[in-house]
């Protein structure tokens, strides 16, 4: 179900932003946004950990994509944004199923899906669905983590797992004593066992495969990219020399990557220079 955000805007305009509704597998409502350039190719973005759709890094790359001419869908993954559902720690399968409602959804439509791009949390979620899915053939993950086991104890604390098979969960609050949401023994477990390197080996040889990460990310360590280098088939591999994670001061260096290699996918391992 498609719905205008300005029905008589978009009456005089094809082009216009539109509003999207669409039903998961499981029944809920995950909300998006179409950008129509009036072609049929189409690149899907999927944001990060406690993001949204509306993240600065995912608009940014919204805009640079939609220069080209070629549209773009942006959504929520259930339990996030606007979305329904409930948020959950883990959740890296049923994120790939509600990426796979949304391009069976622009199939329908009659887009061509040309690439599904994630970053962070959204990346390994891309990883996932190039193992799971044989729809899209041009998959970008943007400093996604390729060991999963690590970066727990940052956010849930030192002997997290005691704790959690003692009360069966985890609170994650903010510095005020917020509580921000809550890690259920079930979604740390299927975190810790979804294996990144199986699942990198399993992605076919038609997949095309584009890992950027930035040199300086101090969340997830730029070694990581190098694993998905070392074990996926197709892979090319962009190192943006000084860049945190979320590229704040690199976003051009960002987008020139990534619309580069959708628009030639023919892109070299490459180094872009700090400057």
């Amino acid at each position: 179900m498609s719905q205008p955000l300005n029905s008589s805007r978009h009456a005089s305009n094809p082009h216009a932003t539109q509003r999207v509704l669409i039903t998961n597998k499981r029944g809920e409502k995950l909300v998006g946004l179409l950008h129509p350039t009036g072609l049929n190719k189409i690149v899907v973005l999927c944001h990060g950990f406690t993001a949204s759709k509306s993240s600065g890094i995912i608009v940014d790359l919204a805009d640079a994509i939609i220069k080209k001419g070629i549209s773009v869908f942006h959504f929520d993954f259930s339990g996030n944004g606007e979305s329904e559902g409930e948020f959950q720690y883990g959740n890296y399968r049923k994120e790939a199923e509600d990426l796979h409602s949304v391009v069976s959804y622009l199939y329908q439509e009659k887009y061509d899906v040309a690439a599904v791009v994630g970053h962070s949390k959204g990346g390994d979620v891309v990883v996932l669905y190039a193992s799971l899915y044989d729809d899209v053939h041009m998959v970008v993950n943007l400093s996604g983590r390729f060991y999963l086991e690590k970066g727990i104890e940052e956010r849930l604390g030192k002997e997290f797992l005691d704790r959690i098979n003692k009360e069966g969960y985890i609170d994650v609050t903010n510095k005020s004593g917020n509580m921000l949401y809550r890690v259920t023994k079930e979604s740390l477990m299927e975190r810790l066992n979804t294996d990144m390197r199986a699942t990198s080996l399993s992605i076919s040889k038609e997949c095309s495969f584009f890992t950027v990460h930035g040199s300086a990310d101090d969340i997830i360590p730029v070694e990581d990219a190098y694993e998905f280098a070392k074990h996926i088939p197709t892979h090319k591999l962009c190192v943006v020399e000084g860049a945190d994670h979320c590229y704040t001061r690199h976003r051009k260096e960002l987008s020139d990557a990534v619309v580069g290699f959708i628009t030639s996918n023919k892109a070299r391992d490459t180094t872009l220079e700090d400057q």
